[in-house]
């Protein structure tokens, strides 16, 4: 581990100087590095939401000012760092609502919709990552042309926003979460657009396919910072059409204003029986192994159940028919990591409706694990009090064993275990 307090290697391997010395403490190095990879999503999120023309000087503000807490020699105090974690998540919340404002604002009100997967026969365009602003620009940029953009991984939700959905270049959804794109933009032969961060380094195969913008960048692949896609349109002009290839149809776009609208119906349902309990399952996905862990978790829940989804982390369950359940489909699909916001929105209104805490509510969060993205929103739950809250399928690394048992202790932070049918019989009889 690297030394933040004077910039050696870790003492005992090699450091320069004695513990008494700089300070140097692994607990606060861990909250230093948690504060470090929460405002990194916070960062992503504040990014997004400022391209839309929606920004907090405050949460610019307290970027900077916990950045300079990081810096060597400003703070060696576990509870100082500890309170500067939680405001992390305080103004990751913020950041997330100004997203979604903008988002909405700018392209209506979301709606459920049917969304069509696989290809269609001739030239197309496959955009993938988080950023909306991209796809808008490449759709205008693409009409009057016979070519077809598809979105794929985390673009999905774009399909639930009307003034994108209703463009006619928009026809469908190809691909899944991000480790498999390798495979998959291999197979499709047109062009790439990365728009943001889980871009994978490209194969030879195409990499001369694959353009990125503005910070996003791969080596071999083809930046653009100027919002011109003319040299990716060319592109789809010249590769060989992609072939007829019906998919499956699937529905997204059970946004929080969605299944507020319903509220009193759920509330209902709940004090009725109708429903039992509710589960947020999603996160961020990865390649590693366990991750079996969430498909087996949720293809267990009982039928009278609701899973909430979102990120790429529901690409591990939504291939499973999870029926229904007061018409409406188990399964609801809120959107990508960065729509995280709803399920937030969701959990605290409906504790108003029942006037309870969240951790009152019939509801269980099964959040799979990976980027910087994820710790933010943890964070945020972590600000707000909720407790019970199982990460997996391992623990952060840069988390160590005593600052876990501090979030265990306060938070009733739980890891998954070995065995997901077991976990889901104790969240039931919680």
């Amino acid at each position: 581990m690297f030394c933040n307090q004077c910039e050696q290697t870790a003492h005992g391997t090699g450091c320069v100087m004695s513990p008494g010395v700089c300070g140097k403490n692994e607990d606060v190095q861990s909250l230093q590095e948690t504060l470090l990879y929460g405002l990194k999503g916070m960062a992503s999120y504040a990014h997004h939401a400022r391209r839309l023309g929606k920004f907090d000087e405050s949460v610019s503000a307290f970027i900077e000012e916990a950045l300079f807490a990081t810096v060597t020699n400003v703070n060696f105090d576990m509870e100082s760092l500890f309170e500067m974690v939680l405001e992390c998540g305080r103004q990751n919340l913020r950041a997330m609502e100004l997203l979604d404002q903008g988002h909405v604002e700018r392209y209506g009100a979301p709606s459920p919709t049917e969304v069509r997967e696989g290809t269609q026969a001739g030239p197309g365009i496959l955009i993938t990552g988080h950023d909306m602003l991209d796809l808008e620009i490449l759709l205008k940029q693409c009409e009057g042309t016979d070519i077809k953009v598809y979105t794929h991984g985390e673009m999905l939700p774009a399909h639930m926003y009307p003034k994108l959905r209703e463009h006619p270049n928009l026809v469908g959804h190809y691909g899944g979460a991000w480790q498999k794109q390798k495979s998959e933009f291999d197979a499709f032969s047109g062009p790439v657009l990365a728009t943001t961060n889980c871009v994978l380094i490209p194969r030879p195969s195409y990499a001369d396919r694959l353009f990125s913008t503005r910070c996003t960048a791969v080596p071999n692949g083809k930046r653009i910072t100027n919002d011109d896609f003319s040299e990716v349109i060319a592109k789809a002009k010249s590769c060989p059409p992609l072939p007829q290839a019906n998919g499956k149809k699937s529905t997204v776009g059970f946004h929080h204003d969605v299944i507020l609208g319903i509220a009193d119906t759920i509330v209902q349902a709940v004090k009725e029986g109708k429903i039992r309990r509710f589960f947020v399952i999603g996160g961020c996905d990865g390649a590693e192994p366990g991750r079996n862990y969430f498909s087996e978790y949720a293809q267990a829940t009982p039928p009278d159940t609701f899973i909430l989804t979102l990120g790429c982390g529901k690409y591990r369950i939504r291939e499973h028919d999870y029926g229904q359940l007061l018409g409406l489909p188990r399964l609801l699909d809120m959107g990508q990591c960065n729509n995280a916001y709803g399920a937030i929105k969701v959990a605290v209104a409906l504790s108003q409706a029942f006037n309870c805490s969240v951790n009152d509510l019939p509801l269980t969060l099964v959040i799979s694990w990976f980027e910087q993205k994820a710790v933010a929103v943890l964070l945020t739950l972590l600000y707000l009090g909720v407790k019970g809250i199982t990460i997996g399928p391992k623990p952060p690394g840069f988390i160590t064993p005593n600052v876990f048992q501090i979030l265990q202790e306060k938070y009733d932070l739980r890891l998954t275990s070995d065995d997901p049918v077991q976990d889901l019989a104790l969240a039931m009889g919680a």
